[in-house]
């Protein structure tokens, strides 16, 4: 896959300048052979998200994108599949679409400060990944053997691990406040969000649903209760596949066809697209690393009004 950009960078937004009043400095090593005076008081940067944006050469004339990963995950989620295919970023930018994509606090190249959120950061287990995010059943995960028609590229799987990082549970706030800011930057803007990215974008059209030109919601971890003003943003929702195999899936499901018909109720224009009906059957909860992964964008993408 080749293309050419017009412009290509970088920015923060959000966060704030914290103080630290205590502790006294010492020496320490920060090489093998130097070594200075370290304090850890002062002021540092913190709470701020890191966002790349990629504008291609032959620009459509559509509003840009902002890509929202999910919990546990970083703006990588969309660059490249486990076993090396071009992912969204790239199929996006080949489409002529300006493209944002979001490293949110603390995660990624956002970074991340000690002892100021309340808690302590989690890690997603393989094991969970596998059957949370409905790559194959419980019992297929020691010998790596997805459902039948699974889509996820299962020898990789051990590369997909290494794309999960920590995360903080206290920290939605946050979140929201950097994608209002990124919206407030770049003008009313696709937002494609996929799990817990759902919930910040919902938080965001709650607060600056003028700036949401359209959104794309990828299994999103919750819905907007508020028809007037989810109605005025196109809407597309994705499913995917094998969502019978627990109630926490099952409601989730309820809650997407639950969205949709909503909105359609109130004039809005809303799509539901599922696996296995609107597109093959088998994909994951990580539509945008599966087998067709770029059948899934272009089935959303069409679907927006």
């Amino acid at each position: 896959m080749s293309y050419s950009l017009s412009d290509f960078g970088s920015y923060t937004v959000a966060g704030r300048v914290h103080e630290v009043t205590e502790g006294e400095p010492r020496s320490i090593n920060f090489t093998r052979s130097a070594s200075y005076i370290y304090d850890p008081k002062g002021h540092f940067p913190v709470e701020h998200a890191y966002v790349q944006y990629f504008v291609p050469a032959n620009r459509n004339g559509s509003p840009p994108v902002v890509l929202v990963h999910g919990g546990g995950m970083h703006g990588s989620t969309w660059e490249t599949t486990p076993d090396g295919r071009p992912g969204w970023l790239n199929q996006l930018v080949l489409l002529g679409y300006e493209t944002h994509v979001l490293d949110n606090v603390e995660r990624g190249r956002s970074g991340f400060a000690a002892d100021i959120w309340e808690g302590d950061p989690i890690s997603r287990s393989q094991q969970e990944a596998w059957t949370l995010f409905r790559i194959g059943p419980r019992e297929g995960f020691a010998t790596r053997t997805p459902f039948p028609d699974g889509q996820f590229p299962v020898d990789d799987f051990d590369t997909f691990g290494r794309m999960l990082v920590p995360r903080w549970l206290t920290t939605t706030p946050l979140h929201v406040a950097a994608l209002v800011a990124v919206l407030k930057r770049l003008g009313p803007a696709i937002v494609v969000c996929h799990s817990q990215g759902g919930e910040i974008a919902m938080d965001a059209m709650r607060q600056v649903p003028d700036l949401f030109a359209g959104l794309v919601g990828i299994e999103p971890s919750t819905r907007l209760n508020d028809p007037k003003t989810a109605a005025a943003v196109p809407t597309v929702i994705f499913a995917g596949d094998h969502l019978s195999i627990d109630a926490h899936w099952r409601e989730r499901q309820q809650i997407w066809n639950d969205w949709v018909t909503d909105l359609s109720k109130h004039g809005g224009a809303a799509r539901l697209l599922r696996s296995g009906y609107d597109l093959r059957s088998g994909h994951t909860h990580m539509p945008m690393l599966d087998y067709g992964s770029e059948d899934c964008l272009k089935a959303c993408l069409e679907a927006l009004p």
